[in-house]
């Protein structure tokens, strides 16, 4: 075993005993194996006074004592609402990414090792004071030498080798939850853990972070709504990024939001707006809308605008998605629960042979009684959260892109209904998603949709034929006979049915291609 893993693990286990984290798992429904193996720890001899803390808090203090990988994942945790009991999720939440800095002089040296030039020839002014630091990374204030403000975010250096270290313990721990405990299994820790591994290693890569940020400032170009920094790609490399400086109010700071006689209604609800567009629009959302990552303008009070950061992580979702997502939620707010079930089984989300009655029984015991209080009072989030919730005792599979638009979601709502308490979101959501769905059948967007098909059409049709000519290999005449005049009509008849199936977005598309393929095969067949 390497040191640098030894003394790791050293150190967390010290983290377990002060923060009594054995007696939370003692509590558990563990094999008795495995609490005989807990109660002969060397630390329970010696007694120990009971900590004044809920076991949330005392997971979320070790959490931080671990450091940074630990404080990442604990975030990530606390985002699966599904998984955890509500205490410890709330406890979770309160995680702040607010770590020490790394000296000044390793941040430049890594800069200019990436550039490949001193500081002073690419920027006229840097500060080596750092702006903010977090855990992955650290930003500086700096001005290019054309004259442009702007932030240079650097990757703390030497954290690649304690992010494996730490996600391999990570991974043993799961392992072990899994095979020790039924109830852990359910809450698939290794698959929770291989989600917060591929994220870590995303936002190390700050080349993505600036793709991201250059393609959702392309979404909402000239936009009143939101407003993204121009990244500077020339200075941009895989641990350092450069882009434009912002000035704008955190938008957690109400009283300069208040001093400044910001549309707080306004600027609620444009929050709203921003999601469902990002979502159903473009499917390319900003995933990580903490307080931290977004500020206001301060250039037209009376019509706010958004600032967003740190594009690290950006969910996206397919057409089908998009399209029974929309579905269900008009379905959900108008009660109609056999719609919601049958949706999600049409989805793929549950499994086929679930049983639509007993499922549409189920989320309508789960949801009557949130219904019961006036639309602005109901949590948009927490509707979408309970949904999952049932869905997931009929065996519905994880949905990493909808578990991101979940957390997106609550955090949206959460802010606005901070910054205006009022804030009734399904007024707000409800005419974008009907005016979604209506543009979907518009002409246009059918006329779209039979385009993209067409094109598709020569390819499609040239694999076809090699794989019918691959199929008829040894069984078919030397030369293959001509296409009759009644082949003809039928393949004319396959490709009128193709197109028309091609015109309805809402329908399953594979019948249409099968179509497709016979028709092209029958008429361009020598």
């Amino acid at each position: 075993m390497k040191l640098l893993a030894l003394r790791r693990l050293i150190r967390i286990q010290q983290v377990v005993v002060r923060y009594q984290l054995d007696d939370l798992l003692l509590d558990l429904p563990l094999p008795w194996w495995l609490h005989a193996l807990l109660r002969a720890a060397p630390w329970h001899w010696l007694p120990r006074a009971p900590l004044a803390m809920s076991r949330g808090e005392r997971l979320r203090r070790s959490l931080e004592d671990l450091g940074p990988v630990f404080i990442k994942f604990g975030q990530l945790l606390s985002t699966r609402r599904d998984l955890l009991p509500p205490d410890i999720a709330d406890e979770l939440a309160r995680l702040q990414d607010q770590v020490p800095p790394f000296p000044p002089e390793q941040a430049v040296a890594l800069i200019e090792q990436q550039l490949g030039a001193r500081i002073d020839q690419v920027f006229s002014r840097f500060e080596h004071q750092p702006l903010a630091s977090a855990s992955v990374a650290q930003v500086h204030a700096a001005q290019l030498r054309s004259g442009e403000d702007v932030v240079v975010k650097v990757v703390r250096p030497g954290l690649e080798p304690v992010i494996r270290q730490d996600m391999a313990w990570l991974f043993a721990l799961a392992r072990v939850m899994e095979r020790a405990s039924a109830d852990a299994r359910r809450l698939r820790p290794v698959e929770v853990v291989g989600d917060y591994e591929k994220t870590i290693f995303d936002e190390l890569d700050l080349l993505r972070e600036a793709a991201n940020g250059t393609q959702l400032r392309r979404n909402f170009d000239g936009s009143p709504l939101l407003y993204v920094p121009q990244v500077y790609w020339d200075w941009c490399r895989p641990k350092v990024l450069v882009m434009e400086r912002i000035y704008g109010i955190p938008v957690t700071d109400l009283a300069a939001l208040h001093d400044q006689h910001t549309d707080m209604k306004k600027l609620a609800e444009r929050g709203v707006e921003i999601f469902f567009t990002q979502v159903f629009r473009d499917s390319f959302f900003h995933a990580d809308m903490h307080p931290g990552n977004i500020f206001v303008s301060t250039r037209t009070p009376h019509d706010p605008q958004y600032i967003a950061i740190d594009c690290g992580i950006i969910g996206s979702l397919t057409a089908e998605d998009q399209d029974y997502l929309a579905r269900n939620l008009l379905a959900f707010f108008k009660r109609d629960y056999r719609k919601v079930a049958q949706l999600h089984i049409d989805s793929g989300w549950v499994p086929a042979e679930t049983r639509l009655n007993d499922f549409e029984a189920a989320i309508r015991t789960v949801c009557e009684p949130v219904f019961e209080k006036p639309l602005k009072d109901i949590s948009f989030g927490q509707v979408l959260l309970r949904l999952f919730q049932t869905a997931r005792r009929f065996n519905m599979e994880v949905q990493p892109q909808l578990v991101l638009l979940q957390k997106t979601l609550l955090n949206i709502e959460g802010l606005g209904r901070q910054l205006y308490p009022e804030l009734d979101l399904w007024s707000t959501a409800k005419p974008y998603l009907e005016r979604w769905m209506r543009q979907r059948m518009s002409p246009l967007r059918l006329l779209h949709n039979l385009q993209s098909q067409a094109e598709q059409m020569p390819v499609l049709a040239k694999k076809t034929r090699a794989a019918l000519d691959r199929l008829g290999q040894g069984c078919a005449p030397a030369t293959p006979p001509r296409s009759s005049g009644v082949e003809r009509l039928l393949g004319a008849v396959l490709l009128l049915g193709a197109a028309s199936q091609g015109l309805a977005p809402a329908v399953d598309t594979w019948p249409a291609w099968v179509m497709l393929a016979g028709g092209l095969y029958l008429v361009l067949r020598r």
